[in-house]
């Protein structure tokens, strides 16, 4: 019997409830990883232009480190500006964090990872919902009205653990590991695919992920005109702009498959 490949935008949005789940499940999956680096892995150079393992795990710090206190956030924006004016202020501003940590060993930042980490998860929870849904990101990064939903609470429920959990598959390519992987990644997977359905304007095509983090789902409205197959972890290296490590196999209609080797997605 024939099945229905549901939809991508069926996807429900990761709820706050749910996002504190995820968001811990990626802060302890990522400290573990990081804790079984050796000391020569922190000088490994990753897929992020510039930066080695250590300077990835600094910005990571830096990231949880400004959710409990955004005046760190502001002051590095400034800066940046000052020291970094040909870079967007999202990438200047993320070369500050690396600075403002440039003499601290790897080891103690993941120290400082476990102590900011969950301040910045409970300071996000004690924000109400209505207030974190008023809040703009783009009012202090201008890069951020390109999300699908330009609020604080699509960036607690949503981007803060994606972000840690590509960065941790950036940390695995780097030092030649795969991603340990389990349930809460997934949800950080099925996340990616619904912000590509909400933007897709091509053709209906098939998206078909394997590995624990995988799943089918539908883009677009039809009969598929193509198929997309990979791995979960190589569809979000893919949709992010990195490197694929494994195969990523597209069939279809040409226009419907160019468009899916095109298929972007904010990380």
């Amino acid at each position: 019997m024939a099945t229905t490949t549901p939809s991508a935008r069926a996807i429900p949005r990761t709820s706050g409830t749910r996002a504190r789940l995820v968001n811990e499940a990626e802060l302890r999956a990522t400290l573990s990883t990081f804790r079984e680096l050796s000391d020569e892995d922190w000088r490994r150079p990753t897929v992020c232009e510039r930066w080695t393992v250590r300077d990835m795990l600094s910005h990571t710090v830096g990231q949880y480190e400004e959710l409990p206190r955004p005046w760190v956030a502001v002051r590095r924006i400034r800066q940046a500006a000052r020291t970094h004016p040909h870079l967007g202020r999202l990438d200047g501003h993320n070369e500050v964090q690396i600075e403002d940590r440039r003499a601290v060993p790897g080891r103690e930042l993941i120290g400082a990872l476990a102590h900011f980490a969950p301040q910045a998860l409970i300071a996000l929870r004690r924000i109400p919902v209505a207030v974190r849904r008023r809040i703009r990101p783009s009012l202090l990064y201008p890069e951020a009205k390109a999300l699908p939903d330009d609020s604080m609470d699509y960036l607690g429920n949503v981007l803060i653990a994606r972000d840690t959990w590509m960065h941790r598959v950036d940390l695995a390519d780097a030092v030649g590991a795969e991603p340990v992987l389990d349930g809460h990644d997934r949800e950080i997977v099925d996340q990616v695919v619904l912000d590509l359905a909400l933007a897709w304007t091509g053709p209906a095509v098939e998206i078909d992920l394997r590995g624990p983090a995988g799943g089918s789902r539908l883009l677009g409205i039809g009969t598929p005109a193509a198929t997309l197959r990979a791995e979960a972890v190589d569809f979000a290296r893919h949709v992010s702009g990195r490197p694929v490590r494994g195969r990523l196999e597209v069939e279809g209609d040409p226009g419907a498959r160019e468009a899916l080797m095109a298929a972007r997605v904010v990380f």
